[in-house]
Order: structure tokens, then sequence, then C-alpha cells
């Protein structure tokens, strides 16, 4: 019976349903071959039945892969199929053996609660079948009959109804694993999302560690050094301000200045050197535009790079930050965004630098980023760079908003104050 049980949306049992019933009717035509008379036409019409019957399993159900998931057609295939033994039953009792095949289909291919309304008239035939011998022209007949037919019934409904509680359970079992694996699945994408994370956040740590320590040794060349030989330079000309120099010491007066001079150009050229790249030879706005230029010809975009206001120096770290913030933004126009034109303006206000990273690409929904998206117009994938971006900037006191409408475009505006809490005039 635990066969049985199977959903109907499932390919039922093969051998049970396509080799049981015809092997029932195979034996049913070889029982009516050998007891029944050839004479009065009789076996004909009882093996024409057996072959409307054969030919309507046949055409109705092995030969329809797939039509046990149709409930309608099954319910009529079933009660044709139980009209021709019901027509079997009433004119040989021997059909009973029959009655199998309309248990086998009820059970696997209807679905409840008609699966229960088949079993019922199934049931009745079997029991009109079992109680043939019985004359039914008395009430102790009648009453022998209504007993065995009920019998029938409540034995094959209560099998039916305690497979239902089974395949219940079974539901709720493969609905308690689907969950499970559903969880799990939601798990091992937020353990890939943290471990992406952690490793940008690694990096970050790694390249904001980097940056410090270039940043420390620039002022400790230019508090130390770069001081010290300016001084130097100082005393050395206040000294030939107030006496001449003695022709002897002219020579190496001169060299001792010109190597000052060298030392102190040498020591601004390293100081120079230790700003981050390309920040190294250009000012922010010119290491911008070197940025998109290089960006555009990458993706095929034009990028049109804006500057507005006075531009003013900052701290190398606020220059960094802002100077990251755009290539991530650029880097996420290109993944996500599908845009044709995208633009970057660098504003100097009165007391902060304001950077802002347009596109008309498809946009998204902001609030979606707390659900797992992200991205200038992205789904996910770009969550982590938005995170950098505003962990960079609002370390430095500044602000990052993000404004953007599924259809019509992002925008990235990164704002820091001019003098960063912390940075180094």
């Amino acid at each position: 019976m635990g066969v049985l049980s199977r959903k109907t949306s499932q390919q039922p049992p093969f051998l049970l349903v396509n080799v049981v019933p015809y092997a029932l009717l195979a034996l049913l035509v070889a029982i009516l071959v050998i007891v029944e008379d050839w004479a009065g036409g009789t076996l004909l019409i009882d093996l024409g039945l057996c072959g409307l019957a054969a030919a309507w399993m046949l055409g109705m159900f092995t030969l329809r892969p797939g039509w046990w998931e149709r409930p309608r057609i099954m319910g009529v295939f079933v009660a044709g199929l139980l009209v021709i033994t019901a027509v079997l039953v009433a004119r040989h009792p021997v059909f009973g053996l029959f009655t199998p095949a309309a248990y086998i289909y009820s059970f696997t291919v209807l679905r409840w609660p008609w699966r229960l309304l088949g079993v019922a008239a199934a049931a009745v035939v079997a029991g009109t079948a079992q109680a043939s011998g019985i004359p039914k022209t008395d009430a102790l007949g009648l009453t022998m009959y209504v007993i065995i037919v009920a019998f029938n019934i409540a034995m094959m409904c209560g099998c039916a109804w305690v497979l239902r509680i089974a395949e219940k359970e079974e539901e709720r079992r493969e609905q308690t694993l689907e969950e499970l694996s559903r969880t799990n699945r939601l798990l091992e994408a937020s353990l890939a999302e943290n471990a992406g994370l952690h490793a940008q956040l690694l990096a970050q740590a790694r390249e904001a560690g980097v940056l410090d320590e270039r940043q420390r040794m620039a002022r400790e060349i230019h508090d130390t050094l770069a001081q010290g030989l300016t001084g130097i330079i100082a005393q050395l000309q206040a000294a030939e301000q107030m006496h001449e120099v003695p022709e002897p010491w002219r020579r190496p007066f001169d060299a001792v200045k010109n190597l000052a001079r060298e030392s102190l150009a040498e020591a601004r050229r390293s100081v120079d050197a230790l700003r981050p790249e390309p920040l190294q030879t250009a000012r922010l706005s010119d290491a911008l535009a070197d940025v998109a230029d290089r960006w555009s010809k990458l993706h095929g975009l034009a990028v049109q790079v804006t500057t507005t206001g006075t531009a003013r120096p900052m701290a190398p770290e606020a220059e960094f930050a802002l100077l990251r913030t755009a290539q991530e933004a650029l880097a996420n126009v290109a993944k996500h965004a599908h845009a044709t034109r995208a633009g970057v303006t660098l504003s100097y206000l009165e007391h902060e630098v304001a950077l802002d990273v347009r596109d008309d690409g498809r946009g998204f929904d902001p609030a979606g980023l707390e659900a797992g998206t992200a991205g200038n117009g992205a789904s996910t994938g770009g969550g982590f760079g938005l995170t950098i971006m505003r962990q960079r900037v609002e370390g430095l006191s500044g602000s990052l908003r993000i404004e953007s409408e599924p259809g019509v475009g992002t925008g990235i505006s990164a704002c820091v104050p001019t003098l960063p809490v912390g940075s180094h005039a």
C-alpha cells in the first residue's frame, strides 16, 4: 500500500498501473474461455467488454504519458473504467476480480477528495460482485448485501484516509526539508557575502594602513628633514647677508648651500612620491579626469568630468577617498547600469568637497540594498563596493548619499569636510 500513497503529481508506479490491470484482464479472459459456453454469443459480448476495458486503459492512460497530472482527465478515465467494470460485474460475478484495477487507478491518479469517491465507487462494485450469490428477494438477503457493500466501503475508504494522513505527513516532511534546504542556501549565500565583505574590508584595511604609513613617512620627512634643511639654508643666507664670506670660504660655503638646496628638493620629491597613485603627479581634478579617460577607453562610454568652485588643498586622505569612490562608482556603472551617459562632478564648496557620479542607466530601488541588491542599477554584487565607499567616506566625517529609481539612472554623492577630523594641514 505504501506505493499507493505517492502524490499524483509524480509518475505512478509503472508495474502497478501498466502491468497489473492488463494481467488481471488477461486472467479473466482465460477463465471466461474455459468456463463460458461459446453458444449464444454471451462469451463474445464479455470478450468485447474486456477488449473495451483494455482499449480504455490503453488509450486514456498507458499511451498518454503525463495525463496523470491532469485531474479532470483522470477523473473521466476512472469514472469510465468504473462503469465498464460495473457492467462486467453485472454480467458475470467473476469480473469482481477486475475491481483491484479500479482501486489501483483510484488510489494513484485521483486527487483528494475525489480519490475517496473513486475508492467508494470501486468498493460498491467489488461488494456487489462478492454478494452475487446472496438472494436479494428478501430482507435478510438485502441486509447481507448492504453489510458486505458497507464493509468494503468502510475498509477501503479507511485505507484511503490512512494513506491521506501518510501523504500529508510526507508533504510536511518534504516542506520541512525544502525549508531547511532553502535556509541552508541562504546561509551559504550569507557566508559567501560575509566572506566577500571580509575580504574587501581586509583589503581596505591594508590599503588604509599603507596609506597611513605613507602619510606618516611624508609628514616625518616634511616636519624633520625638510624643515631642518630649510632652516640650514635660511641660516646660511642670513650669515651671508650679515658678513661677507671670505674668499677662501666662498667655494665650500656655496657648496654647502647648493647641497642643502638639492637635499631639500630631494626631500620634497620624496614627500610627493608618497602621495597615492594616481595623485602622485596630479591634483584631484586631474586625477579624476585621468581615471575617467581610462575608464571610457576600456568600456567605450564617454564620461564628462566637471570641476566647480575654487580648488583648494585637501588632506591626502580626503583626496584618496574621493578618488577611490569615483573609481568604485564607475566600476558599478560598467557592471550594472547599462548606461549610455555618465558624468563625474567635483565641487569645491565653502566647508566641504563634494563628488557626484551619475548615469542614465536602468537604476534600482535603494531600499533593496538592505535586501541584498546593490550597485548603480545593480542586482547583487555591488553592495560590497557601496559598503566600502560609505565606510571610507564616513571615516573622514563625511557622508555618502545614493539616489536612484528603476529606469531613471543612479547618482552617488560623496561629501568630505575640507579639513577632516584627524587630518594634518
